[in-house]
């Protein structure tokens, strides 16, 4: 999930450089690749252990969310029946503490769960939920230079990692794809891009448009010296299909998914107000033909 929304997604004392470095100063400029990728490894450095503390329970330790609304892929089957992932080698994109690898694990998958952040894969060794880790890989890494051989995987997933903080979409696509064997899936999840026109507050003030959906300039906080601290690009749903479609992939669906009754949380700008009436979450489901 986005910082702009609140970022989606302990062991020993942690305290790297930046530690309790000020969150920036918000603005809308223009960030490209390597600055995006820089802020974005700083930043889930920086702030894993409250995510991790502050929504661990929600997201479980072995559960497969794609976002706030709480759609568990058990229940929504978009990477296939849990019957047929026995066997199969699953790629986890931006896995945070790998619950989701955690619980293709327990279906009898081989996953790979891979992260920018050192920080955020540190959490995958000390959660447990009953499942062995033995049956998981660990791999930091960019998502826009997967360090694995061509046709690697069966499937590739990713719940609000990586896609929504990259300044190029499509070089990332085309990596899924590459380590990708061919009829192979595609899925993940972004915050929904019709939320960039609305404030990001849970309540009523939260619900008037108060900017243009079609502004793409990302949204950055920056230190006092200008550099970026943290880095979220916008696409609109139409930019995403496109991106899709030229990294390679055919897209067979794309789910919205409803605020159930049962989810009583707010989670930033997410809330059941908010989520009775407009999306909050977009899931594209892709495969490579």
């Amino acid at each position: 999930m986005s910082h702009r929304e609140d970022a989606f997604e302990v062991a020993e004392t942690y305290t790297p450089d930046d530690a309790g470095a000020d969150e920036g100063e918000a603005t809308r400029r223009e960030a490209g690749e390597a600055e995006s990728s820089r802020a974005s490894r700083s930043w889930w450095d920086r702030n894993a252990d409250e995510y991790q503390s502050e929504h661990g329970a929600f997201l479980g330790d072995d559960r497969f969310v794609w976002g706030p609304e709480g759609l568990d892929e058990a229940e929504a089957g978009l990477l296939g029946p849990a019957e047929s992932l026995k066997g199969l080698d699953v790629l986890e994109i931006g896995a945070g503490a790998a619950q989701c690898s955690r619980w293709l694990a327990a279906q009898g998958a081989r996953p790979v769960a891979l992260d920018l952040s050192h920080r955020q894969l540190q959490h995958a060794l000390r959660i447990g939920g009953g499942v062995p880790l033995d049956g998981i890989s660990l791999v930091q890494a960019d998502a826009g230079k997967l360090p694995f051989r061509d046709g690697s995987f069966d499937l590739a997933c990713s719940a609000y990692g990586a896609v929504p903080f990259v300044a190029d979409p499509v070089e990332v696509f085309r990596e899924v794809r590459r380590v990708l064997r061919p009829g192979g899936r595609w899925v993940f999840s972004v915050t929904h891009p019709i939320r960039w026109a609305f404030p990001d507050e849970p309540g009523p003030e939260g619900l008037s448009v108060a900017a243009s959906y079609f502004d793409r300039t990302p949204y950055v906080e920056q230190d006092d010296q200008g550099c970026a601290v943290y880095v979220e690009h916008h696409r609109t749903v139409g930019d995403r299909v496109r991106d899709v479609v030229a990294g390679g992939f055919r897209l067979v669906d794309l789910v919205e998914p409803e605020w159930p009754a049962w989810n009583t949380q707010e989670w930033g700008g997410w809330s059941p107000l908010r989520g009775n009436l407009i999306p909050g979450t977009a899931i594209f489901v892709c495969v490579r033909d």
